[in-house]
């Protein structure tokens, strides 16, 4: 297992244990375990009484949520396994209903800081970007094989680089192959005109590197897959909380509770972090949660 001394700082935690917990001797899902933060606050609101299921694709950053918790290891179910398949686990376990659900859908710490995962351009990495690294998709693969139509089409949609996309995909094709992240950087840095570099407030290649992470890991079509599947486990008067970071997820699930007959939607509008949260942890700062319970 690779370490490293950065833990992530888990995002909006009473917001989400205000929403998600309705009982204490309930079993709530912890869909995007990460590290392990949200399934140990889970557990601590509840005072050592439910049931937590932590489940994550990614079983290199599951591995950190089991070696942290391990003295909870009695009370807190861990499994490698991608949310949008959750009713493999809970059938595997004979659990018929659940009293909540709940995923962040941001990027793991370990994800962009551990060695090799590719998915951040301030380092220089094989251009990967998977979080389940059983999967055969890469970014290596969406970058050198896609047609620059395609490319632009994405980086257009899951980037939302409305005015540069498909300057971005032309630039990319005409540099392939391209083999790491530097590579992918200087080719996405080559479409734009420097004035727009230094007016941008993030950097250049944060949407382009967003748009292909989206595509490798096929997250807007999990979202919905794994929303509808909820409906089926919860309980009357379970919850599903979500922190997304992404207008259009954010979008994805206001429109899945609007739409969906089982739900009410609890917040009409998206909570978002506190100042002194975002002060805290800047990663914070595009969060927006969204509460939806089963009627």
């Amino acid at each position: 297992m690779r370490e490293y001394k950065d833990y992530h700082k888990s995002i909006m935690v009473n917001e989400v244990l205000d929403y998600l917990i309705t009982v204490e001797d309930g079993i709530y899902v912890d869909c995007t375990a990460g590290e392990g933060g949200h399934s140990k606050a889970i557990y601590e609101k509840c005072n050592g009484k439910a049931r937590v299921i932590s489940v994550d694709v990614d079983y290199e950053v599951l591995g950190i949520a089991e070696k942290r918790l391990k003295e909870l290891s009695y009370k807190i179910d861990f499994f490698k396994a991608p949310y949008q398949e959750i009713d493999i686990v809970l059938a595997g376990l004979g659990v018929k209903k659940v009293n909540g659900f709940f995923m962040d859908l941001g990027v793991s710490t370990f994800q962009l800081k551990g060695v090799g995962r590719g998915f951040t351009f301030m380092k220089d990495e094989p251009l990967d970007m998977r979080m389940d690294l059983e999967a055969d998709k890469t970014a290596h693969y969406v970058v050198n094989e896609y047609s620059e139509q395609e490319l632009s089409k994405i980086i257009f949609e899951y980037g939302e680089e409305f005015r540069f996309s498909r300057k971005i995909a032309k630039r990319i094709v005409q540099a392939r192959p391209l083999n790491t992240t530097f590579e992918l950087v200087e080719a996405i840095k080559s479409a734009f005109p420097y004035s727009e570099i230094r007016k941008r407030k993030r950097h250049f290649a944060t949407k382009t590197f967003q748009a292909i992470r989206i595509e490798v890991n096929g997250e807007f079509n999990n979202i919905k897959t794994a929303l509808n599947k909820f409906g089926n486990y919860l309980e009357v008067g379970g919850r599903v909380v979500v922190l997304s970071f992404h207008s259009l997820e954010d979008k994805i699930i206001k429109t899945f509770f609007k739409n969906d007959e089982r739900f009410n939607l609890l917040t009409k509008k998206p909570l978002i972090p506190s100042e002194e949260e975002i002060k805290n942890n800047p990663r914070a700062r595009s969060t927006k949660l969204r509460a939806a319970e089963k009627k």
